[in-house]
């Protein structure tokens, strides 16, 4: 059985272990990280050309089944892969961890889009976001001041009064508290990204009584099954055989 996993999500990686080297498993992975953690098995880098190519890509190398395990706000992969499995005649598992569900002393303002959440810091000053690099541009014309935290550097466009922290979680829980102090932040950012790697700072803000900017996550294609732990892909897989 010849396993495509998409994406390189701490879940994709634990799931391309838990299958090599019983089952062959290729895992492709964006190329938007300089130095990617790599998963066990065979590694594949950058995009394959929109669903056309995928699917052409998942015939050429006789794939068995498609796990889209990217990152739950990869929302055109997502899509191609789904237009792409049914195309191919293969079948597609999304593996999605369960998102963020807000605590008691919890301040959260739920948005569906970085732009939404770009008008949300209205009456605040000092920002600390943690979108990634890739949507600075929602940003760019706004007067506050941010800290941005990413694993890559940012490229323009994005907010004229920056201070960039390249980091890589996980995160611990007495970090946040003193990146939120001594940077003074008065409203986080973030995506429903659901990781425990990330969710320190979450009750840092809880405990610093500010508010939380929350990107929604965007949905699963139609008609696609989703699993929300790797072991539960797996047994997928198992019965897909």
């Amino acid at each position: 059985m010849h396993v495509l996993i998409l994406g390189g999500t701490t879940e994709a990686r634990a799931l391309a272990g838990l299958l090599h080297p019983g089952t062959r498993v290729t895992s492709s992975l964006a190329g938007r990280v300089a130095a990617p953690r790599l998963p066990a098995g065979e590694v594949r880098i950058g995009g394959f050309g929109g669903p056309d190519g995928l699917a052409a890509w998942v015939r050429e190398h006789a794939v068995d089944a498609v796990i889209d395990a990217t990152h739950p706000f990869a929302e055109r992969i997502s899509f191609n892969a789904a237009r792409a499995a049914a195309t191919a005649h293969v079948p597609l598992l999304a593996l999605r961890r369960p998102g963020w569900v807000p605590g008691e002393g919890d301040d959260w303002r739920d948005v569906g889009s970085l732009e939404e959440a770009a008008l949300a810091l209205d009456g605040f000053g000092r920002v600390f976001l943690t979108t990634g690099r890739m949507g600075l541009a929602a940003f760019a014309d706004r007067p506050e001041w941010f800290l941005v935290r990413s694993v890559d550097a940012p490229e323009a466009p994005m907010p004229a009064r920056i201070e960039v922290l390249l980091d890589r979680g996980p995160f611990t829980l007495d970090g946040e508290r003193e990146l939120i102090a001594r940077h003074r932040i008065d409203v986080l950012v973030t995506k429903d990204s659901g990781a425990a790697a990330t969710a320190p700072k979450l009750a840092a803000a809880r405990e610093a009584g500010i508010p939380v900017v929350v990107v929604r996550r965007p949905p699963v294609p139609e008609g696609v099954p989703a699993a929300a732990t790797p072991e539960e892909a797996a047994a997928w897989l198992r019965e897909a055989r």
